[in-house]
């Protein structure tokens, strides 16, 4: 469970967003088995302090389980003090058209007030970071100093991940808006097909 977290946990500061998929919890699920089709682009204005500047991941499709390369880099102009939001809206294309899924037990289009909890939750304070956060002096825990942030190139072992019975086969759109006091910090939307059995 832990390696599953941490490779969770890096993706997502890595792309500087507390993506929900760290705290799925439902009781009906299925297992993920490919990824495939994966992009991704900085979504806010130009002027948002947060923002990705390379964001990389092989093979493409993503086997899982199987072996995974990703290797990212961003930056940010201003310290990321709790309470940092996410907004996350989650779309899936049904007959031509995208859908919106709603929040539904923490996952789908979720607000999240303050993100820096859902990492003291998912790593208590005081712990080290996980692999590969820890060897390359990536922080887990807010703040995020201002500076740049670089994950290099990491493999990762993806084990099978569970996934509630709703997140069935398709192309989803995942839009996440980093916020701070009102404020929009950055904005980072990844698109993907997601085959399950």
């Amino acid at each position: 469970m832990r390696d599953h977290l941490s490779i969770l946990l890096s993706l997502c500061i890595a792309s500087l967003l507390a993506q929900p998929a760290c705290t799925l919890h439902s009781r009906h699920r299925l297992k993920l088995k490919q990824l495939v089709g994966f992009a991704w682009k900085n979504c806010g204005s130009p002027d948002d302090p947060a923002v990705m500047k390379t964001l990389s991941i092989s093979p493409d499709p993503i086997s899982v389980p199987g072996n995974l390369m990703a290797s990212a880099t961003g930056t940010t102009s201003v310290a990321l003090i709790a309470p940092v939001s996410v907004n996350v809206t989650l779309e899936k294309e049904v007959a031509g058209f995208w859908v919106k899924i709603p929040c539904l037990e923490e996952i789908g289009s979720c607000h999240y007030p303050n993100a820096c909890d859902l990492l003291d939750q998912l790593i208590p304070p005081g712990q080290d970071c996980p692999e590969p956060l820890h060897t390359y002096g990536l922080p887990c825990h807010c703040p995020f100093k201002a500076g740049d942030y670089t994950l290099p190139q990491s493999e990762f072992y993806l084990p099978d991940i569970d996934l509630p019975f709703w997140l069935t086969n398709g192309d989803y759109r995942v839009q996440g808006i980093l916020g701070a006091n009102g404020k929009e910090l950055g904005c980072l939307k990844v698109s993907l097909s997601i085959h399950s059995t």
